[in-house]
């Protein structure tokens, strides 16, 4: 139902069989509660979780389970402990969902991560609002700025992505960049 398109995009392909059976999600808010006063936040995650479901159901996801993580801190390799991934996992292969929510930026480490982890797309609140732009971008001036804001947003989720190019390995010293790859050759 969801495939990358050439530059990246999840774009959501519905075909006649599709119409009847949207893309199974998880939405998921991250209550981090740090700093002084870890109880007021700006918005409570109640109201952001209702958000969340609202941009979701935006770009026609079936919202299977939605949730608010309460997190102390913020794990640079995932976001949230080992325990909540893997309990996350769980839920998405008990429910066949296709598509992970996280409403908060998430790093391109982390997104990575938690794709591997769960098995399925993982998108954050920027690419969620991406889609959103557009699926609803109907000139095609306005999806040519869609698509240049989302190649802006994957820019920096791209850096080695393709080494497994690369022929030159190995060497001495600290000379030379990564050498030619395959693409050159």
């Amino acid at each position: 139902m969801s495939e990358p398109s050439e530059n990246g995009r999840v774009r959501f392909q519905w075909s006649q069989a599709d119409a009847q059976k949207p893309e199974r999600a998880i939405v998921l808010v991250p209550d981090i509660r740090t700093g002084p006063n870890p109880s007021e936040a700006s918005r409570s995650a109640q109201s952001r979780l209702e958000e969340a479901r609202g941009l979701a159901e935006a770009i026609r996801l079936e919202i299977a389970e939605s949730g608010i993580i309460a997190l102390k801190s913020v794990k640079p390799a995932t976001l949230m402990g080992s325990g909540k991934v893997e309990e996350i996992a769980g839920i998405i292969k008990a429910e066949e969902i296709g598509l992970a929510i996280v409403d908060h930026s998430l790093s391109p480490v982390q997104q990575r991560n938690l794709e591997k982890a769960w098995h399925c797309k993982v998108l954050d609140r920027t690419g969620l609002i991406l889609e959103i732009f557009g699926d609803r971008a109907r000139t095609k001036e306005g999806r040519l700025q869609v698509d240049l804001a989302h190649l802006n947003y994957q820019k920096g989720r791209l850096v080695r992505q393709w080494t497994h190019l690369e022929r030159q390995r190995g060497g001495a010293g600290f000379m030379g960049g990564p050498g030619e790859t395959q693409i050159e050759a």
